[in-house]
């Protein structure tokens, strides 16, 4: 046990979170953290928003909603394509939970108060994977802002 405990203070860069399971909670969760990220920014704000919608759409705790979603940041981040988060979901989910998920980003983006056009181009990527159409996501979007 000595020698784990001075392996890991010895070597701190040595311990790495696992990557998490690519399944459709987590891949939601990651859609959250691109969302969030579109504009090059991650606020306080965007964080708060995530662990709010992942207590509520997952029933947990808020600890456990921050232990998911620094899961679903590391998902974010090894998985370069925004339509390869999407494309878990796609058959993963049916018609309203697509819709919730896409509410769901619009809240993470207009949580910091500030729209960017980045942000509005990476939702519209993830409605064009998930098969919401362009009418329908207008509605959830305008739903967002209030």
């Amino acid at each position: 046990m000595l020698e784990r405990l001075t392996a890991f203070f010895g070597n701190p860069g040595g311990y790495h979170t696992p990557l998490p399971e690519a399944d459709a909670s987590h891949a939601m969760g990651a859609l959250l953290v691109r969302a969030a990220k579109a504009d090059h920014t991650y606020l306080v704000e965007e964080i708060a928003m995530i662990d709010k919608i992942l207590t509520q759409r997952h029933g947990i705790n808020p600890v456990a909603a921050a232990k998911m979603r620094a899961e679903c940041e590391l998902l974010e981040r090894k998985m370069p394509q925004t339509t390869d988060i999407a494309a878990i979901l796609e058959h993963a989910i049916g018609t309203e939970e697509k819709e919730a998920t896409l509410l769901a980003l619009w809240q993470v983006v207009y949580s910091d108060g500030i729209m960017h056009a980045e942000e509005d181009e990476v939702l519209h990527q993830i409605e064009a994977v998930l098969g919401v159409p362009p009418a329908r996501a207008k509605e959830l979007q305008a739903q967002a802002q209030v």
